[in-house]
């Protein structure tokens, strides 16, 4: 077989010396449709949703294939999941995006529009596109709402991609947030109410400072979060003061009533 292969690779350099480009390029396109619809683009197989559906993983099916965003995945590793007893079958043979975000199982859920979704949203969906891209056969791509009938990205995949963008931002700014004001701790009983408290570990975020329970009030809005605020240093915007009063003068930031101002437990009560 490898001399075959030698062989083949031999004439076909020679046919590309001596024909003309015209008569060279076309029969190129048509051994590239004969070596198989996956060799014949670097992106892989171009599916339609009719050719799709038919890689469920039921009996007669020629495969166990799902598809991301217009990206298509061999599943069969995850078999128990997506085959046809598993809890997630319903992904199978589909583009059903939406419904990763959504929870959304139903038939009008399972869809691959994902117009509306929130930056964040589209966000947890680029996890779930990378995740699979991670852990399974990447097969190519579907031809329809995010690749047109050449493979080539449509609109609809342009603006998914920049909402996505958008959700990287502002994960990148509540990152940032939660560095300087890492979230509380907190709990709620029926027999004691509810209570918040600091710690050097507190929302996830370690560090060498405790700091003391503030609400953190979003800019423009009634809504606010609990969160840790330093009570020595320079504020973390003017580095250069010689205050050392942290976080504390930070005018997004107010007191819980009836707790002390650098007590690193406050309980909940009505306002």
């Amino acid at each position: 077989m490898l001399r075959s292969l030698v062989l083949g690779a031999v004439c076909a350099a020679a046919a590309a010396l001596l024909l003309p480009s015209g008569v060279w390029r076309l029969l190129s396109r048509g051994l590239a449709r004969w070596s198989g619809p996956e060799a014949a683009s670097p992106h892989g197989r171009l599916f339609s949703k009719a050719e799709l559906s038919r890689y469920s993983g039921g009996k007669g099916s020629p495969g166990l294939y799902l598809a991301v965003l217009g990206q298509v995945f061999d599943v069969r590793k995850g078999n128990k999941h997506y085959g046809p007893s598993g809890a997630y079958r319903f992904f199978a043979g589909r583009d059903a995006s939406r419904a990763f975000v959504s929870g959304d199982f139903t038939d009008s859920g399972l869809v691959d529009d994902v117009s509306g979704l929130s930056p964040t949203e589209m966000l947890s969906l680029q996890d779930w596109l990378t995740f699979y891209k991670k852990e399974y056969i990447y097969k190519g791509r579907l031809a329809g709402t995010y690749y047109d009938h050449n493979g080539e990205p449509t609109q609809a995949l342009i603006h998914a991609e920049q909402v996505t963008e958008q959700g990287r931002k502002l994960k990148a700014e509540s990152d940032l947030e939660n560095k300087q004001f890492p979230p509380c701790n907190s709990e709620w009983t029926s027999t004691k109410g509810g209570r918040v408290w600091c710690s050097t570990h507190s929302g996830g975020v370690e560090r060498n400072w405790v700091g003391v329970p503030r609400k953190l009030y979003t800019a423009g809005s009634k809504n606010h979060r609990c969160a840790c605020v330093r009570t020595e240093g320079p504020a973390l915007n003017q580095p250069d003061s010689a205050h050392s009063r942290g976080d504390l003068d930070n005018p997004a930031l107010r007191e819980y009533p009836g707790c002390h101002s650098l007590s690193h437990f406050c309980a909940i009560v009505d306002e």
